[in-house]
């Protein structure tokens, strides 16, 4: 395998046979994730609204909020857990979900690969908190057991259009506010109220995610984007009798002093700041606000430094897989991505920083759009190796296996 062209010559199971140590349902997953998928008007008919979930307002799609009924993530017969909300066409042609002979089935072409199920509705749903906010828009459920909070919807990094080039977040916030009026802000009052509801349902929630806009301010300090997640945090504590509570705040590289503000005001136990991706050259170019707001190597040095404030094991970082090889300026092979990624991600190791991979599907409203996906080849790969560092290494994935995100191919593999 060398370059793009000739890595997508492989199948789905001609990679599955080439690679019999990964589990075959991340490697399906993997493909779901990479190609998408879309539904039959049978499969579409399967859907109960009151039992499933077809909606969702997070900060990279908004779905169900005029009353549409797809599904927006899948089960396969192992657990794994594939998001799948709707997405625009992209390059590769996507699977099928069907319904055949009784059961709802991923389908390519005509052939019928696995059984699968939708994700149901949590009971906190339907309710209403007291500001009168229907609880479904305050906080998203598409994951395993992980409810999330997206607290503010713009990320600044776009005001001079420096924002990163595979990202949607601005665009989907500014369709959503002017199509629905999405606030900006998620008010505390209603955090509080959807929480107390929805720890109320025996099992279903195992960790609480917050997620949102970089808020990085004149001095590149990030002291707003601080003060909005320790107001949402200190809510979401108030529904909690202990100091700390399961939690992962996804941000961006905040100094020392103000991680230690956040992690000394509020429950938070564990936090994430993504890099993105995992080599200074193309970060520069996919993230230039980051890059000329903070920097690849300063970036880092605060996901190191996150360890001493939250314990190894409790800071992690995200990346986006594949937009390292986007075009003009990304590497020319699928060889040098992985091995440019994989010392990075040694690297963060050896500090106690676990890795997380994210497919990289190229999502509309982004700048990287019209672009392609690597091969399927490459994610495997790539999630079989970050699984070997986080074995070498002894890191742990909690804040983001299975069960909690559902979202990573390496982090799946971690727990089988």
């Amino acid at each position: 395998m060398s370059t793009l062209l000739e890595a997508q010559v492989l199948s789905l199971k001609e990679v599955k046979a080439n690679y019999p140590d990964v589990s075959p349902f991340v490697i399906l997953k993997i493909d779901v994730q990479r190609r998408g998928v879309v539904y039959t008007e049978k499969a579409i008919a399967q859907v109960d609204p009151r039992r499933h979930l077809t909606q969702v307002r997070g900060i990279f799609s908004v779905d169900g909020e005029k009353n549409t009924s797809l599904p927006v993530s899948l089960l396969l017969r192992d657990g794994t857990t594939i998001c799948v909300a709707p997405n625009a066409p992209g390059p590769h042609t996507p699977y099928q979900v069907d319904f055949r002979e009784g059961r709802l089935v991923l389908v390519d072409g005509e052939d019928v690969l696995e059984e699968v199920e939708f994700f149901l509705r949590p009971d906190f749903y339907d309710q209403v908190t007291r500001r009168g906010t229907p609880m479904w828009q305050v906080a998203a459920m598409v994951r395993p057991q992980r409810i999330d909070f997206n607290p503010y919807g713009n990320c600044h990094f776009w005001d001079d259009g420096k924002g990163c080039r595979y990202c949607n977040v601005t665009a989907v916030y500014r369709k959503a506010s002017r199509e629905s009026g999405r606030s900006l802000k998620v008010h505390p009052e209603d955090v509080f109220d959807t929480i107390s509801e929805a720890i109320k349902q025996p099992g279903r929630f195992a960790y609480i995610v917050l997620t949102g806009g970089s808020i990085p301010g004149a001095d590149n300090r990030f002291s707003e984007e601080v003060d909005v997640y320790i107001e949402t945090l200190q809510a979401l504590g108030r529904a909690f009798s202990t100091p700390r509570f399961p939690s992962q705040l996804i941000a961006s590289a905040f100094p020392t002093d103000e991680l230690e503000r956040l992690y000394n005001q509020t429950g938070l136990s564990s936090y994430t700041t993504d890099l993105e991706v995992l080599d200074e050259q193309k970060f520069a170019w996919i993230c230039p606000g980051k890059h000329e707001r903070v920097g690849y190597r300063e970036w880092k040095q605060r996901l190191i430094r996150a360890v001493d404030i939250f314990g190894r094991g409790n800071v992690n970082t995200g990346f986006v897989a594949g937009a390292e090889l986007a075009k003009p300026y990304g590497f020319a092979t699928e060889e040098d991505a992985l091995a440019a990624t994989l010392a990075t991600a040694e690297e963060l190791a050896s500090f106690g920083v676990e890795t997380a991979q994210t497919v990289w599907r190229p999502s509309q409203g982004s700048a990287f759009h019209s672009q392609n996906s690597p091969s399927l080849e490459f994610h495997v790969r790539l999630a079989r190796e970050l699984y070997g560092l986080h074995q070498r290494y002894g890191l742990r994935s909690d804040m983001d296996d299975y069960r909690r995100c559902g979202n990573h191919p390496n982090t799946d593999l971690a727990r089988i």
